[in-house]
């Protein structure tokens, strides 16, 4: 099953001197399946990753996630329904318990509570006894393993990770790494991650780099 398809994207920035940040991009991601994107800082990695999650909208090509024509009207609905986002900066509501935050895409979307699904999830990454703390009790490496938790919780088809271990040290990292990929696995979804880091790179199941404009499978 496909769950994202784009076809021939550009982003263009207007201004004193046209920058064309994508030239040419056309990527396809099947349900279970991992990807990789990677390049220097300023390719435009993040640019794409936005693009692809429907935070913002290229100046040119088509984006379908799920079947669904993402670049609508109805792309905020699309975005609530279908995909799970992961920063590297977390986005936790710091004053919030750490149960709160992984609810929040699912109160967003006003789904019925899941609360039972939302403790299953910080089960299977390890927070479980830490649900009713306040996310800014938590160390760099639980947050971000909450924020994984909350990326699943509405059952999105896709999950898009933006650096999710760039502020982490090499041991938080690795274990991040896998646990993001084997979440992305046993739960069949779609994820693509923009990365610097080969060790996680090289764990999923496609490799692609963003130079001049152009995506290149590895």
């Amino acid at each position: 099953m496909i769950i994202l398809k784009a076809r021939h994207l550009k982003k263009v920035f207007k201004g004193p001197g046209k920058c064309e940040i994508l030239k040419e991009v056309s990527i396809t991601l099947h349900a279970g399946e991992t990807i990789a994107i990677m390049g220097s800082s300023g390719a435009g990695k993040s640019t794409l990753l936005h693009i692809l999650g429907t935070l913002d909208t290229p100046s040119e090509g088509t984006l379908e996630i799920a079947g669904k024509n993402a670049l609508s009207a109805q792309a905020a609905t699309l975005r609530n329904q279908h995909i799970g986002f992961i920063f590297q900066n977390y986005n936790l509501l710091d004053e919030y318990s750490v149960i709160d935050n992984v609810l929040m895409p699912t109160r967003i979307a006003r789904m019925s509570d899941k609360e039972d699904h939302a403790k299953k999830l910080l089960r299977g990454v390890g927070l479980e006894d830490h649900r009713h703390h306040l996310a800014k009790q938590l160390s760099g490496g639980e947050k971000q393993r909450a924020a994984i938790a909350r990326a699943f919780c509405n059952n999105p088809d896709l999950i898009l990770a933006d650096e999710p271990t760039g502020n982490l040290d090499d041991a938080n990292s690795t274990k991040i790494h896998e646990l993001l990929i084997s979440s992305a696995k046993t739960m069949h979804k779609g994820l693509i991650v923009v990365t610097h880091s080969d060790e996680l790179a090289k764990q999923c199941d496609v490799i692609y780099t963003l130079r001049s404009g152009y995506l290149k499978k590895l």
